[in-house]
């Protein structure tokens, strides 16, 4: 059993910051990356950002300079520090990870339940 629990949204004035955090649990053997995707109403799911065990990163365009994701030092938790919030920001967030549960097993991915992010004018 796996599961990723987020926290951290709420509702801020634009230009605002706020932090995500999530934690992964579990029958956990590894893992790959972790990330976030966000969805706003009426809208399909998008990427945000993403890092590797490694240490590598990934931001779409419409982020880059303004949030900034991490690892924690047990590299179960992965953080999103968004600064300069703006309204184009809203919509539910969404932590995912990539792992086996098992040497044997292959990498899959799992998801969070979303934490919402709501950023007012």
């Amino acid at each position: 059993q796996v599961q990723l629990v987020e926290s951290g949204g709420g509702l801020v004035q634009a230009g605002g910051s706020l932090r995500l955090s999530c934690v992964a649990s579990g029958n956990i053997f590894s893992i790959n990356a972790m990330g976030w995707y966000r969805q706003a109403p009426g809208k399909q799911r998008e990427l945000v950002a993403t890092i590797t065990s490694g240490g590598t990163t990934n931001y779409a365009d419409s982020v880059k300079g303004r949030f900034t994701i991490s690892r924690g030092n047990a590299k179960k938790t992965v953080y999103l520090q968004m600064n300069s919030l703006k309204p184009e920001d809203t919509a539910d967030y969404y932590c995912n990870a990539d792992l086996r549960t098992s040497g044997a097993a292959r990498v899959s991915i799992y998801w969070g339940q979303g934490t919402q992010v709501t950023v007012s004018s």
